[in-house]
């Protein structure tokens, strides 16, 4: 299977990520706010859906599959995975009272900017990439379309860990 390197490599990244996450909550302990616990499990969650998306066609690659079916096999997994994600952090009632929060204290600019660059914009791309992939819209790109999406999520989790350790009560800190 070509790409199985990589996609070990950045299952190990996102692994990091994930270390890094459960560290933060661990020594914060009671002390997070609501906010810092949401992003917590936004960050790892998404990690742990790189980790799992990037094995999944490395696993079922020792089988005997089509090269095409592998990638669409596991981009129907990823799809399936993140629906399973986004469903249950958004019904989480701290994700929620997190939302009401931001809005709150947050600039209608900055909010527009922030979750379009951190949230929105990979996550749609990451989507595309993935229906793409599995509709055969351009059979050629199967490995680059599964790879980018995979970057994505990992794009996503980066910069995750990156506001819960820089961000904090919707200001930065020096």
């Amino acid at each position: 299977m070509q790409d199985a390197d990589l996609l070990l490599q950045l299952a190990g990244i996102a692994g990091v990520f994930v270390g890094f996450g459960a560290l933060i909550a661990v020594r914060s302990g009671p002390s997070m706010d609501v906010g810092e616990v949401n992003s917590i499990r936004w960050v790892m969650s998404i990690a742990i859906w790189v980790v799992i998306v990037a094995l999944v066609p490395v696993i079922a690659g020792r089988y005997p599959v089509a090269d095409h079916d592998l990638w669409v096999a596991s981009s129907v997994a990823a799809l399936v995975l993140l629906a399973a994600i986004v469903v249950v952090y958004g019904r989480a009632p701290e994700n929620r009272a997190d939302v009401a929060t931001t809005l709150a204290t947050m600039s209608r600019a900055g909010i527009v900017l922030s979750a379009a660059l951190a949230f929105w914009v990979p996550f749609v791309l990451l989507v595309l990439a993935l229906v793409t992939l599995v509709l055969g819209l351009i059979p050629d790109l199967t490995h680059a379309l599964y790879l980018t999406a995979v970057g994505l999520g990992l794009y996503m989790a980066a910069i995750g860990l990156f506001g819960t350790v820089f961000w904090k009560d919707g200001a930065a800190t020096a």
